[in-house]
């Protein structure tokens, strides 16, 4: 944990990040491990927002978080906890249920957690969305033109001209 903690961040859009936070209405976060889950809460309670919903894989897959592990740590009680309708260990909207969609569509922040939720979000050019993840292997760290094992914050539209 001190390694993550302490690790530079390849690519750093936080600071829009904060910007955006402060500036959203409603904050959708796709949660990603269920280990994770406790520092997610945390950061939640951090940022203070009063609009804030938390979406959970519909099953248990892999060690994706579920509405169980969202009930266990009191997820409830800092967010709206919501399953994206689909158990598969990525989001891909074709997938996800109209209840998750429209969430999603009204947002105006997405805070994506984990590759794999990157995998099935990095195509939809989508300007609310930020990337927080670990390049676990080769294939995304050269999508992204970082190393293997680094850490991002990452919005597509950044840097964009």
């Amino acid at each position: 944990m001190e390694n993550v903690i302490n690790a530079k961040l390849a690519i750093n859009h936080s600071a829009l990040l904060r910007q955006r936070i402060l500036n959203a209405n409603k904050i959708l976060i796709l949660g990603d491990n269920a280990g994770e889950i406790v520092f997610d809460k945390l950061f939640i309670e951090t940022i203070m927002h009063s609009d804030v919903t938390y979406a959970v894989k519909d099953g248990p897959i892999l060690n994706d978080v579920t509405l169980n592990d969202a009930e266990q740590t009191g997820m409830l009680d800092v967010a709206d906890v919501i399953s994206n309708g689909f158990d598969a260990p990525s989001t891909v909207l074709k997938c996800c249920s109209k209840e998750f969609m429209n969430i999603y569509q009204s947002a105006d922040l997405i805070i994506s957690k984990g590759q794999g939720n990157f995998e099935g979000l990095m195509n939809e050019n989508d300007p609310r969305i930020f990337f927080l993840l670990m390049a676990k292997c080769d294939t995304i760290g050269n999508l992204l033109n970082v190393s293997k094992g680094s850490f991002v914050v990452y919005n597509q539209f950044f840097n964009a001209n």
